[in-house]
C-alpha cells in the first residue's frame, strides 16, 4: 500500500512532464560519429524502455569507420533526467540496491578487484558512478589496506557513507569535480559507468586528472563487438536503452587510453567481467511485451484490477521459461568467458607523467570535436 501511494503522489510530476510529449527529451539527431567526425553512418537497432517502460523509442547508429555505437538523437539533460528518475534513487532505489548486492554482483565485483591487485596496492581508491558502494564493501575484503572513497550524481553515494560501504563521497559530475581530486587517487574505477556519459572522452580525462603518475584507471563496459547484440537485438540488456549512450570498442578504447598517456597493462574482452544474464533478461523482456503495464507514475492512470490479474497470469506463464533461460546462462557462462560472446570488457592502464598527453581534439557535450 505504501508503494501505491508513492506511486499516487508522483504521478501529477510525471504528467506534467509527458504533457508535451517526449520530443524536448532528444538532442537533433546527429550526422557525425562523435568518436571520429565520420560521416558513414548507419542505424544498428531501434529499442523501447524495456527495463522501466517509459514512453519513448531509442535509436543507436553505428559508425562505419571506427564502430562507435551511439545513441542517436541522444538524450538532453532533461531527458536524462527524466529516464533516470525512479531508477537508481526513489522508487527503484531498493530494489536497484538489492541487485547490486546480489551473489552474482559480489562475485564479479571481487574479481575485479582482485585483477587490479595484480598490477598495484593502492593506498587511496575513487569509484566514479559508485551508486551504492557495493563494489567497494566488496573490494575493501581484498585490499584491506585501501580506502575507499565514491562519486556519483544521485543521492546513493551519500547512503553508501552512511551505510559505510566508503569512506568518503562526491555527488556531482565527474568532469566538473576533477579538478578538486586531483592527483589525490592511486586507483580511480569506472564500471559500467563510461556507456553512460555524454563525453566518454572528458570522463577520461578527469580520471587522469584525479589520478597521481603512476596510478592505475579499471574500466569495465558493454562489449559492443560481442555477436550477442546482434542476435539479441533490443532485447539485448547492455544495449540498455535509453541509458546507455555510448558504446566504444576495447581498440578505441585502448587508443584513446594511451594518446592520454596511460599505458595499457591488461585489456580483455574475455574473462570474468561477463555478465551471464543475456538470454534470461531477453525472455523476460519478450514475455513483458505481453503483458499489462505494471503501474508507474509516468502512466496517466493506475491499472484496473483486470490489467493487473492479466499481468500476473502471463507472469506465472512465462517463468518456467525464464528460469530455463537463467540456468541456461549461468550453464554456459564458463564457456562464453572464454570467447568473443562476452558481453563486457575490462582494461586496466597506468597513467604517465604529465608530460605525456598528446594533445588532440575532445568529443564536447554534443559529441562534436573542438
Amino acid at each position: 500500500m505504501a508503494r501505491t501511494a508513492d506511486i499516487a503522489a508522483r504521478r501529477p510530476h510525471y504528467q506534467r512532464l509527458l504533457a508535451a510529449g517526449t520530443g524536448r527529451f532528444f538532442r537533433p539527431p546527429r550526422t557525425t560519429c562523435p568518436w571520429c567526425a565520420s560521416d558513414r553512418l548507419r542505424h544498428r537497432l531501434r529499442s523501447r524502455d524495456h527495463v522501466q517502460n517509459k514512453p519513448g523509442t531509442f535509436v543507436l547508429d553505428e559508425c562505419r569507420d571506427c564502430g562507435h555505437i551511439f545513441q542517436n538523437p541522444q538524450l538532453t539533460s532533461e531527458g536524462l533526467d527524466f529516464y533516470y528518475g525512479d531508477f537508481y534513487d526513489g522508487l527503484g532505489g531498493e530494489s536497484t540496491a538489492k541487485m547490486f548486492a546480489g551473489r552474482g554482483s559480489v562475485k564479479r565485483f571481487r574479481h575485479s578487484a582482485r585483477a587490479l591487485r595484480a598490477h598495484a596496492s593502492p593506498r587511496r581508491w575513487l569509484d566514479v558512478g559508485t551508486s551504492h558502494g557495493h563494489f567497494c564493501a566488496t573490494a575493501k575484503e581484498e585490499l584491506q589496506d585501501t580506502e575507499f572513497h565514491g562519486l556519483d550524481i544521485g543521492e546513493s553515494v551519500e547512503l553508501a557513507v552512511k551505510e559505510g560501504r566508503i569512506a568518503a563521497a562526491y555527488r556531482g559530475q565527474f568532469t566538473l569535480l576533477a579538478e578538486e581530486l586531483a592527483g589525490r587517487y592511486d586507483t580511480v574505477s569506472m564500471f559500467h559507468y563510461l556507456e553512460h556519459t555524454l563525453t566518454p572522452r572528458g570522463e577520461l580525462v578527469a580520471a587522469r586528472t584525479a589520478l597521481r603518475p603512476g596510478g592505475h584507471l579499471l574500466i569495465e563496459v558493454p562489449n559492443p563487438e560481442s555477436p550477442l547484440g546482434r542476435f539479441f537485438r533490443g532485447r539485448w540488456m547492455p544495449w540498455f536503452q535509453p541509458q546507455h549512450l555510448h558504446f566504444v570498442p576495447i581498440g578505441n578504447l585502448c587508443r584513446e587510453l594511451e594518446r592520454l598517456g596511460f599505458t595499457v597493462v591488461s585489456a580483455r574482452r574475455r574473462g570474468n567481467q561477463h555478465i551471464p544474464v543475456d538470454l534470461a533478461c531477453a525472455t523476460w523482456f519478450w514475455a513483458a511485451r505481453a503483458m499489462p503495464k505494471e503501474d508507474a507514475p509516468w502512466l496517466a492512470r493506475r491499472p484496473g484490477r483486470a490489467a493487473v490479474a492479466a499481468r500476473w497470469a502471463v507472469a506465472l506463464a512465462a517463468l518456467p521459461p525464464l528460469l530455463a533461460a537463467y540456468g541456461i546462462d549461468l550453464l554456459l557462462a564458463p564457456l562464453v568467458r572464454r570467447t568473443s560472446l562476452s558481453n563486457a570488457y575490462r582494461v586496466i592502464a597506468r597513467r604517465g607523467p604529465d608530460n605525456t598527453l598528446h594533445n588532440t581534439p575532445h568529443d564536447t557535450p554534443d559529441g562534436r570535436g573542438n
